[in-house]
């Protein structure tokens, strides 16, 4: 058709602007679906570019310096010391597990994080206590305490308390800690002491379990702490160096987000794509309640285009306003979302404002909105007034090109996804796994029509009615499986992630842990130890390893062996082969590991040193038996056979090593005990902490460990993710309810005409509602088992490859909301089918 006599964009405007003065009726579902992707993209996007901003700004404060080293067991001598003075001011100490105790007859004892640091501690940043003072590294016997280790003690600021044999003064509360989030997860509150306490105390014995740090601030700031890192390990390659710079001050932290941020990015996305749906349908509704006007702007000679321009630019303000709608409540909720991560995440708690993440969750919004509208704007551009004038009981042919304009926006965003995701692997699974979604639901939709249709007739004239409203001509079928297909998948996504966090916060660990683990409990006093917790408590269960820590620093056949310090990345999964690692030896098979190649040495051998290893570090560097390794302990180099490789069960909360070497391999190794106390049920408190305090009198250089605490903060950790699964995943839920509005509200002119219809043959509105339902009852128990499957099965991805935990479900939770789903689908459906009821038969007639 000729654009002679076109309207322009400036005359389309002025059209359309008049449809859009009516506060935006017709369009809001689409405001709605935007609105919800795109403020739960932005609220994603904003708090993890906050999060990852500050970590980057703040890695010298973080880390404590620009670059950190650290060694097991042993502190630094005086040439690598000398060494690090080289490129700067560094600061040393050291990090161990302590029992902290008071006097008398009702003293208390407390196992604590002692964070023992110089006079030049902190080189960035300041220590904070909670009366306001800024200060620096105690001294002489004064301590800083964390409030936990003050009210374990049961003391205040003042008072004095004793770890190992020295007698310390607590001096002050710690309010914040500059270098807290690069000390990683600790096992207990922490009390900051000056840098001699540890070895006053007796608690740096020979064997003992502790960490030396050392952070350097660079006197040449442009230094690269790389370059820097590779220098230290060249000069010293046998040292067993771990290091961390302030471009990592915290890789736990930095895992913890980027994981969260792709699993919450991804579901918002989905929302995002499932609400597109129901964006088509909103579409094409508001396209069809146009359908007199589009069909006189035809007839007053409007050519196509204009049409397309008119309703383009109708869209297109509803899209922008639902997505700056969106914008702005995701910057509103993320200082809510931060004030819940504080002292998890370093992140602000007032309102923050980061441009990429909005313009991301914009340029989603939009595209999803061009992508899912251009089929019903496209169609209505395609045809002649009287078709459309005809379309109320004639529907509407597809227009390919409409296709092929839906098909470039879905490319669009699964290009843009790929482009800004850090885990592409993950992001085209999830695409790949959500178009097969919407393929396997589209071929249902052909599927359940192929079938009603060849279906026997049933002879109660509300099912055979119900039965024919599913494959009659026009049928809005395939968009009700579509919509009722997410919807409930994504209400079986939500119970399974949840019940199987629920799971492994309340099952699986509680049930296999330990009441207590205790660290550095000298060899030669093993059954001094053990005699003291039987006699406190009769059947308790104890099991004492020994303990040492070392590095790998070669591996591979003899005479071929392949030195960690030569290689420049480290392969996939090698994670053993980064600096020292906890070791033992055993004369036994360690319980919950199985052989799986070779065989476990006689506990009398003494030829060469063996070791056994686990299955999964054998893959990983494609070693197998027969082959060495050379382990660096203390700064000495041990070699040894490989005899076996293990599986090891993990999930058991015992002592798990990845390397086991037989005793003539390391045993003369200066080292300790780690032991596991199983008490028996019931056992008393009060008992308990006696036996403690007893344990420290006996054992100054001993640490315990109490499980309790460490499970309280792992739930904290695991309810917190539960909580973002939660919020994510209700969002998606929230969609899939949108695109069901936008199903019905797309059927819902020919529904109008069908029951206007059966109404004038006498039908009463009980029967047209009985029909509504067994309609959509039939298509939802269809689709119950689709939807289960497919939300279980993207729930198990989530949980066991995302989250690395265990799937544990919980199956009748499921279910049950499962069934809630289908009865919402229904009521819904029934809520939608009542405003058909109020359509006058004669109004509705002349309308035709």
């Amino acid at each position: 058709m000729s654009d002679v006599g076109s309207l322009g964009w400036s005359g389309a405007w002025q059209i359309a602007k008049r449809d859009l003065n009516a506060r935006f009726k017709g369009l809001r579902l689409l405001l709605v679906c935007i609105f919800l992707g795109t403020g739960a993209l932005a609220a994603i996007g904003t708090l993890t570019a906050a999060i990852e901003s500050e970590l980057e700004s703040s890695g010298q404060e973080l880390l404590g310096g620009d670059l950190e080293v650290e060694v097991w067991q042993r502190d630094l001598n005086t040439d690598e010391k000398d060494a690090l003075a080289e490129y700067g001011t560094y600061s040393g100490g050291t990090r161990l597990q302590a029992m902290a105790t008071t006097d008398g007859d009702d003293g208390r004892a407390a196992p604590v994080e002692l964070k023992a640091v110089d006079e030049k501690w902190p080189l960035y940043g300041t220590l904070t206590l909670a009366d306001g003072t800024e200060t620096g590294a105690p001294t002489a016997t004064d301590a800083y305490l964390a409030q936990g280790a003050l009210d374990r003690l049961d003391i205040q600021v003042g008072d004095t308390f004793r770890v190992g044999t020295v007698e310390l003064t607590a001096a002050g509360v710690i309010e914040n800690e500059p270098d807290r989030l690069s000390e990683g997860f600790q096992l207990g509150p922490t009390v900051i002491v000056a840098e001699q306490v540890p070895l006053d105390g007796g608690l740096l014995a020979p064997g003992s379990l502790y960490q030396s740090k050392y952070r350097i601030a660079f006197d040449n700031q442009s230094a690269d702490p790389e370059t820097v890192e590779e220098a230290l390990t060249e000069e010293f390659p046998n040292a067993g160096f771990d290091f961390r710079s302030r471009d990592r001050a915290s890789p736990g932290a930095d895992r913890f987000v980027r994981q969260m941020s792709d699993f919450l990015t991804l579901v918002g996305l989905a929302a995002l794509v499932i609400a597109g749906i129901g964006i088509a349908g909103g579409v094409s509704s508001y396209l069809d309640q146009r359908r007199a006007s589009i069909a006189t702007f035809k007839v007053l000679g409007a050519s196509s285009r204009d049409i397309v321009r008119i309703y383009t630019l109708q869209i297109a303000v509803a899209a922008i306003i639902g997505s700056i709608a969106g914008l702005a409540v995701g910057v509103l909720i993320t200082p809510l979302l931060g004030s819940a991560l504080q002292g998890l995440l370093p992140v602000e708690s007032g309102f923050i404002i980061e441009p990429a993440p909005l313009i991301l969750a914009a340029s989603y919004g939009l595209l999803v909105a061009f992508a899912f509208a251009a089929a019903p704007l496209l169609r209505a551009r395609s045809y002649p007034a009287m078709a459309l004038m005809r379309s109320r009981v004639t529907p509407l042919s597809r227009d390919k090109r409409a296709l092929a304009a839906t098909a470039l926006g879905i490319l669009a965003i699964c290009a843009l996804a790929m482009i800004t995701t850090d885990q592409p692997l993950l992001s085209g699974g999830f695409l790949l796994g959500a178009g097969g979604a919407l393929i396997l639901l589209a071929g249902l939709g052909f599927l359940i029509q192929f079938v009603a249709r060849k279906l026997p007739r049933p002879s109660n004239p509300l099912l055979r009615s119900a039965l024919s409203n599913i494959h009659r001509p026009g049928a809005p079928t395939g968009a009700l499986v579509t919509a009722l297909g997410f919807g409930l998948a994504a209400f079986v996504l939500l119970a399974a992630v949840q019940s199987a966090l629920d799971g492994n916060i309340q099952t699986n660990v509680p049930q296999e842990a330990p009441d207590y683990f205790v660290l550095d409990v000298p060899v030669e006093q093993e059954d001094e130890f053990k005699g003291l917790v039987t006699s406190r408590f009769d059947g308790a269960t104890i099991r004492a390893v020994p303990t040492l820590r070392g590095a790998v620093l070669a591996f591979g056949p003899k005479g071929d062996m392949t030195r960690v310090a030569d290689l420049e990345e480290l392969p996939e999964g090698a994670w053993m082969l980064n600096g020292e690692r906890g070791i033992t030896y055993a004369d036994t098979l360690p319980q919950g590991n199985r052989v799986t190649d070779g065989e476990w040495w006689d506990a009398a051998h003494d030829g060469e040193g063996l070791v056994s290893i686990d299955a999964d570090f054998a893959r990983a560097v494609d070693l197998g038996v027969g082959d060495y390794l050379t382990i660096g302990i203390l700064g000495t180099e041990r070699d040894v056979r490989i005899a076996n490789i293990r599986e090891i069960d993990w999930e058991s909360m015992g002592f798990n090593f990845t390397m086991v070497f037989s005793r003539n391999a390391i045993s003369d190794a200066p080292h300790n005990l780690s032991a596991t106390i199983d008490l028996p049920d019931g056992a008393d408190p009060v008992a308990q902490g006696a036996m403690l305090r007893e344990m420290v009198q006996q054992f100054p250089s001993t640490s315990v460990v109490e499980v309790g605490e460490v499970l309280l903060e792992a739930r904290t950790i695991l309810q917190q993710v539960s909580l973002a699964t939660l919020a994510a995943a209700a969002v998606a839920v929230l969609a899939g309810l949108a695109v069901l509005m936008g199903a019905i509200a797309a059927a819902r002119a020919s529904r109008t005409y069908d029951t206007v219809v059966l109404r004038v043959l006498g039908a009463s509105r009980r029967q047209i509602l009985m029909m509504q339902l067994a309609e959509y009852g039939l298509i939802a128990l269809a689709l119950a088992l689709v939807a289960l499957g497919l939300g279980s099965g993207l729930a198990w991805v989530i949980i066991t490859q995302l989250f690395e935990f265990d799937w544990l479900p919980n199956w009748g939770e499921v279910l049950a909301v499962l069934g809630l789903g289908l009865f919402m689908v229904l009521a819904f459906a029934l809520g939608g089918s009542l405003p058909l009821l109020q359509a006058k038969p004669a109004q509705a007639l002349r309308e035709l």
